[in-house]
């Protein structure tokens, strides 16, 4: 009896060779006893659609998007899922017959690796996001879902994290959470949990914003993981917060795609920790 072939999937990004995912779904695959196989695909930066749609033409069954490409992943899809249409972003592509369906998994995967694998319930909390672009309207919809007290979105352009505040301003109130707008340099202070999702960790730069900003032990995440999260940890464990990288909210949104295309939901914690410890392995300029 011949094997089945393996259904195929990728991540699709520039760049991308970097990227871990790979490595965790084949670990989720081994786990849940799924055929298929799991690639990363160099998408020219004027060419995704036709780097998406040739993977899909050759058999490819679904597909991660990372940067550039969230938005246009979004606006090819015939379908999108509530948190998609929310965030007016997707991260995750499922190749239907009846139509490709667009999904964001990358807010859920936030707040499970906040409340599940770090122990912080949001609700009732004061939360910083920092950053209006894709990776802040990608995260913002589940985080007002967790029913903090309050969320401010803090942007160098305050015109921007307005507009941002503006498409979840319904969301909020329908969970019960106070939603404001503000400039970097006018903050507040006092947040228990504070999240980079800005442009700064890229730039190598350590904070956008001043410590003053952090409540006593207050955690922090910084959205990126490896080198690119160094800068924004280190400025927070000087300013005596908990501090935490993004590689697990990378593993939980992955684990949400993996049930999305399979209907399987994969264990993340051993997955997580041998990540973290191959990581560790192989130094800082993993």
């Amino acid at each position: 009896m011949t094997a089945p072939t393996p259904d195929r999937y990728a991540v699709l990004g520039n760049p991308v060779a970097h990227s871990r995912s790979p490595a965790i779904h084949a670990a989720f695959a081994q786990q849940t006893g799924q055929t298929m196989v799991y690639e990363p695909v160099l998408a020219p930066l004027d060419g995704f659609e036709a780097t998406v749609r040739g993977f899909a033409a050759a058999g490819g069954r679904g597909c991660n998007v990372t940067v550039p490409f969230k938005f246009e992943a979004f606006a090819l899809a015939a379908r999108r899922s509530a948190r998609a249409t929310l965030a007016g972003a997707a991260n995750t592509l499922r190749f239907d017959a009846e139509g490709w369906l667009a999904d964001n998994t990358d807010g859920v995967g936030l707040v499970r690796d906040i409340e599940q694998n770090a122990g912080v319930a949001l609700a009732g909390r004061r939360v910083l996001l920092i950053g209006a672009g894709g990776a802040a309207a990608g995260v913002l919809g589940p985080l007002l879902a967790a029913r903090p007290a309050l969320v401010v979105v803090a942007n160098r352009t305050a015109a921007k994290a307005q507009a941002l505040v503006d498409t979840h301003a319904a969301w909020a109130q329908a969970h019960g959470a106070a939603l404001q707008a503000r400039g970097l340099d006018a903050a507040g202070a006092g947040f228990e949990v504070v999240l980079n999702a800005s442009a700064s960790s890229l730039q190598g730069a350590a904070s956008p914003v001043p410590a003053s900003v952090l409540a006593p032990g207050a955690l922090t995440v910084d959205l990126m993981y490896g080198p690119a999260a160094a800068p924004f940890l280190t400025w927070a464990i000087a300013a005596g917060a908990v501090a935490r990288d993004g590689l697990g909210m990378l593993v939980e949104q992955a684990a949400e795609a993996f049930f999305l295309w399979r209907g399987v939901r994969p264990l993340t914690a051993p997955v997580l920790q041998a990540l973290r410890q191959q990581l560790a392995a192989v130094g800082p300029t993993a």
